[in-house]
């Protein structure tokens, strides 16, 4: 099968199988905080950030508070997300360059969003897509990855590697609504370790049963 049919194929079924899906699983209310807990989302679990973002906006509300900050009282308030030295770090940073480059408004494309501290392109598309309506590339987190691969819609080794694939598979419109999707599916049935492939919608897609049985 096109592996563009395939694609809008998968698309379509995990579309009635999870139609309140969230865009992301991070709580936020504005672009500068969903930047921020996106940074300390890396190699932690989005209910260890959702954790700790209500009391660190609450104390810090702007990047200009974020940017004057302790690192000392900015380690106490994230402590529970792991690796927190070096991500208090990254978000006083981030929020310094957002002052000092951007006139303290997040800015609005890839490119500049990567000059801050601790900005990858996963993290610079989730602000663009579910802060900002914005569609520069889409979204390849370690559930979207592992799920893509397994349906046979990318070799890619690497998240960017993957990414291009998709970008050239997938309708620019149907970007946003492909890694909602396949987010939720990842987190919900198709996990890392034990995936619930019984209960899979979309399981004869897969390549990764195939290559098993």
């Amino acid at each position: 099968m096109d592996t563009k049919k395939r694609a809008q194929e998968i698309i379509d079924i995990l579309k009635r199988e999870y139609p309140d899906a969230p865009q992301t699983y991070l709580h936020f209310n504005n672009e500068f905080e969903l930047l921020i807990a996106t940074i300390l989302s890396a190699h932690t679990t989005d209910r260890s950030v959702n954790s700790v973002t209500p009391e660190l906006f609450k104390r810090f509300p702007t990047p200009q508070a974020l940017a004057e900050a302790s690192l000392e009282e900015i380690r106490r308030i994230i402590r529970p997300v792991g690796t927190y030295n070096r991500k208090a770090v990254y978000i006083r940073e981030a929020a310094r360059g957002i002052v000092e480059q951007f006139g303290g408004e997040v800015p609005k494309t890839i490119e500049e969003l990567s000059t801050l501290k601790g900005v990858s392109r996963k993290t610079a598309n989730v602000v663009l897509s579910s802060a900002m309506g914005v569609d520069e590339g889409i979204v390849v987190d370690t559930h979207i990855g592992r799920v893509t691969q397994r349906l046979g819609l990318s070799s890619g080794k690497n998240p960017r590697e993957i990414e291009q694939d998709l970008m050239q598979t997938i309708p620019k419109t149907k970007w946003r609504e492909y890694a909602r999707l396949l987010g939720a599916h990842g987190r919900r049935i198709c996990t890392a370790r034990r995936p619930r492939c019984d209960e899979c919608a979309v399981q004869s897609y897969c390549q990764h049963i195939a290559r098993h049985e």
